[in-house]
């Protein structure tokens, strides 16, 4: 009877992408221990048909919803039907949509999706993309001043995945490799309008992460053996080498061995906002800045 207990079906119905939603559930869901959620996701429901075919599903399984719905019509035909069902009915944007209502002493627009129409905001975030693309790995260093962001690392820090993670936030960044006997012109490390960020990691946990990479790639086991993209002392030493050249140039540091892409690209964020924060501090105080 315990088992059966961890065992949930929990369904996320938006009128839109639904990632908000997504996000949600996962930060929720991680807090519980011993739970087995089969999450039904339900995007884009906009229309009165569409919520009776969710409806439907939700009756085979019952279960927790959660939902993002601002048409009134649709929010109470799911919550009325969630009532008789005896399952948890939540509106998650609610309490943020009407403590913001109550301060600005506006009412909120209920349009579905506002969030991705394509405004200035949605292009700057293809072109920081884009961005990303073409400056990933050090294979393009021309144009890196126009960069919000450069991290610099060893191989397997997690600078392309976290590159693209900042860049759908609307954030330039580039990333630039430390490969051994391979050096980097100094001149791409000193532009003035981007944040350089070193990224690092331990030892153990970069030896772990290229050998799977190469397994992935069918290395066989015995040039893995005599890799010296592998050999443990070698990559102390591109690690130190690294920290030095942070160091050097006074940037901040971020030890990504135990962070997600997340939790790192939250933290850059962060740095970035506090610099520019920094920024136009500085402008104010600059009488000759008008």
């Amino acid at each position: 009877m315990e088992d059966e207990q961890k065992k949930f079906y929990i369904h996320l119905v938006s009128d839109a992408t639904g990632t908000t939603l997504l996000g949600l559930s996962r930060a929720c869901l991680a807090q519980f221990e011993g739970i087995e959620p089969n999450q039904k996701f339900w995007p884009l429901v906009r229309t009165e048909r569409q919520l009776e075919r969710v409806i439907q599903r939700i009756d085979e399984n019952p279960g927790p919803v959660v939902f993002t719905f601002v048409n009134e019509r649709m929010r109470r035909r799911l919550q009325d039907h969630c009532d008789h069902l005896g399952v948890p009915c939540v509106a998650v944007l609610d309490p943020i949509i009407h403590t913001l209502s109550g301060y600005l002493g506006r009412h909120a627009k209920g349009v579905p999706g506002l969030q991705h129409v394509m405004d200035d905001a949605y292009f700057k975030r293809v072109s920081a993309i884009e961005f990303a693309m073409r400056f990933d790995d050090g294979k393009n260093l021309k144009g890196l001043a126009e960069a919000d962001v450069v991290l610099v690392g060893v191989s397997r820090t997690s600078k392309t995945p976290t590159s693209v993670f900042l860049a759908r936030r609307g954030i330039k960044a580039a990333n630039i490799p430390l490969i051994p006997d391979i050096p980097v012109p100094e001149e791409y490390f000193n532009y003035p309008k981007p944040m350089y960020v070193g990224l690092t990691a331990a030892t153990e946990r970069l030896v772990h992460i290229r050998r799977n990479r190469l397994k992935a790639e069918k290395t066989g086991e015995k040039a893995l053996e005599e890799n010296t993209y592998l050999d443990a002392d070698k990559i102390e030493e591109e690690v130190r080498k690294a920290r030095r050249l942070f160091t050097q140039h006074h940037w901040p540091v971020i030890d990504v061995t135990k962070r997600s892409i997340e939790e790192t690209a939250a933290e850059v964020m962060a740095l970035l906002q506090s610099r520019w924060d920094k920024q136009n501090s500085s402008e104010k105080m600059d009488p000759g800045s008008s």
